[in-house]
């Protein structure tokens, strides 16, 4: 194994950057180092740039040198994060390794700009100040250009089976037994409703992340020290809202990451709606309700070779729960922090990346699923058929209607853990003390038939 290189995914540590590489490439302009390299000059660039706007400060940036820096970021590409990451770890260009990534980021821009620059880079600056603004310009766009767009297509699978199969009807279970028949339509359409609001939620929390930018303990000193005239809270404000984030005030060295754990929360709540689909679809196959469309050479076992297993939803929920218990931890890690700063948070926030990997492997899983699915309505109309039992409900309930006082007691008697047949309820409603036509609307009772409003509610998943 040691001959191979290590950008060969066969040598990677982790199967989001092996074996699901193709699925998470996506994430790399969002979730890569190089990526939150990047998202670092970028602050420091505009950082720079708003200092040089203030009256108070005697730092001058013309029009082309504006362009120059910006391309800073805008053309960052492979060397860029190359050179960062040397002066890092080995030094280079006169700099001895700093063992610093931020400051490894401040050394870059001084060899692109000129050296009357160099005090203006990372002035009045913490590290916290730039990573947790860099931070928040990644996972925004990751979570709005990248996982949002991927759950959509989930959402579109799911409002695409609702159309189609709203007046299929299945037997419904409650407790894993037989209940009140519904439509496959519409069981798709309650994911469907469910998945939209819980990607509102998702979308709500990607658009409220907030920065801080105040300094070692949050209280501008620094900055208060070399320019007390100036209004450095509203500097700040303006400064980090000018970045497409929410401002936070009041905050210690760290900022106080409430916003993060809002979103990591939030994420798993849409995860938690698949991971239940996932479950449901899996035993949908089992039961023989859904057919698989069965991929040209795919091997479904290596002994058995009839088999089409229900790999997309099985490995989905594998990778939601995986998901889900990253931003569990991170939820609750990154919001706590010892006195004003400790560093331990550092190292936890390079994970976040990796659950939003898993994230969007389960949603392409799923989707994929969804994509293979068949319903079975000739094994749902039988299974239908020899389950009489259910239309018991509509039974005691139109007798009820017509004042039956016994009516609930009268069909528990005749079903409650029996087979029964249609025949057994047709001798029940020849012995019924009732109007013809009340006898004939029993009769017409049938499973197939009792399905209420499911394929109305199919139809309008959003509501």
């Amino acid at each position: 194994m040691t001959d191979l290189p290590r950008s060969d995914p066969l040598a990677a540590v982790s199967p989001l950057d092996g074996r699901y590489a193709r699925y998470t490439e996506p994430l790399v302009p969002y979730a890569s180092e190089s990526a939150l390299m990047r998202a670092r000059v970028r602050v420091e660039v505009e950082y720079l740039l708003a200092l040089a706007d203030l009256d108070a400060t005697p730092v001058a940036v013309d029009a082309d040198e504006r362009e120059s820096l910006r391309a800073c970021y805008e053309e960052f590409d492979a060397e860029d994060a190359r050179l960062i990451k040397r002066l890092e770890t080995e030094g280079t260009d006169g700099y001895a390794a700093t063992n610093h990534d931020v400051k490894a980021v401040e050394y870059f821009l001084r060899t692109r700009t000129r050296e009357s620059l160099h005090p203006w880079i990372h002035f009045g600056l913490t590290s916290e100040d730039v990573n947790n603004l860099a931070h928040r310009l990644l996972l925004k766009p990751a979570v709005e250009e990248v996982l949002l767009p991927a759950l959509a297509d989930v959402r579109d699978e799911l409002g695409t089976l609702a159309h189609d199969y709203r007046d299929t009807p299945m037997l419904a279970r409650t407790h894993g037994q037989p209940a009140t028949p519904t439509t496959f339509g519409k069981e798709m359409a309650v994911v469907a409703a469910r998945l939209g609001r819980t990607m509102g939620r998702v979308r709500e929390a990607a658009t409220g992340l907030s920065g801080k930018l105040a300094g070692a303990s949050g209280t501008y000193a620094a900055h208060d020290a070399a320019y007390p005239d100036v209004d450095w809270p509203a500097f700040s404000r303006e400064f980090v809202t000018g970045l497409g984030l929410d401002h936070t005030p009041l905050a210690t060295q760290v900022n106080p990451c409430d916003d993060l754990a809002a979103l990591f929360d939030a994420l798993r709540g849409v995860n938690n709606v698949l991971l239940d689909l996932d479950r449901d679809a899996w035993l949908y196959v089992s039961d023989r309700y859904l057919g698989q469309r069965a991929v040209e050479g795919e091997t479904g076992s290596s002994t058995m070779p009839h088999k089409v297993n229900p790999i997309d939803f099985e490995n989905s929920e594998g990778n939601l729960s995986k998901a889900n218990s990253d931003l569990t931890f991170l939820a609750d890690y990154v919001t706590t922090s010892r006195l004003q700063r400790d560093l331990s948070d550092s190292t936890v926030k390079r994970n976040m990346g990796a659950a939003l990997g898993h994230c969007l492997i389960a949603y392409r899983k799923t989707e994929a699923g969804l994509g293979k699915v068949v319903p079975n309505e000739q094994v749902m109309r039988e299974e239908l058929d020899g389950t009489p039992e259910v239309i018991g409900e509509a039974v005691q309930t139109i007798l009820r209607r017509e004042g039956d006082t016994e009516a609930y007691e009268r069909v528990k008697e005749l079903t409650r853990g029996q087979r029964v047949t249609i025949e057994d309820f047709r001798d029940l409603f020849d012995d019924l003390d009732v109007d013809e036509s009340v006898r004939e609307e029993l009769r017409a009772l049938t499973p197939a038939g009792y399905t209420g409003r499911a394929a109305e509610l199919a139809a309008t998943p959003d509501e």
